[in-house]
């Protein structure tokens, strides 16, 4: 892909939001995953889709229910403190 996109289910497993792309790829296809970009809301359903540099992202996770903006597409799945810097917490819920 490119510095600024990258696959959604590559992306949260970058960021440690699932242990395998394959977890990954599951919660994004089940529809647990919604997407804005350039103002345009949408419940992702294929891994395939991307994710950009500013992209806000909303779903489920350890039972509470997260709202995050990308900071960042990332090279690797690396150690908990690189996966942070991939995004900033927008609101927690609940």
């Amino acid at each position: 892909m490119s510095e600024t996109a990258c696959r959604i289910d590559v992306w949260l497993w970058r960021a440690r939001f699932a242990k395998t792309r394959t977890l990954a790829a599951a919660m994004v296809e089940r529809g647990a995953v919604r997407l804005t970009h350039n103002g345009v809301q949408t419940r992702l359903d294929k891994a395939a889709r991307t994710v950009h540099v500013g992209d806000t992202l909303v779903f489920a996770t350890g039972g509470r229910l997260m709202e995050l903006i990308v900071e960042g597409i990332g090279e690797r799945r690396g150690p908990a403190e690189e996966a942070r810097a991939l995004y900033s917490l927008r609101h927690p819920f609940g």
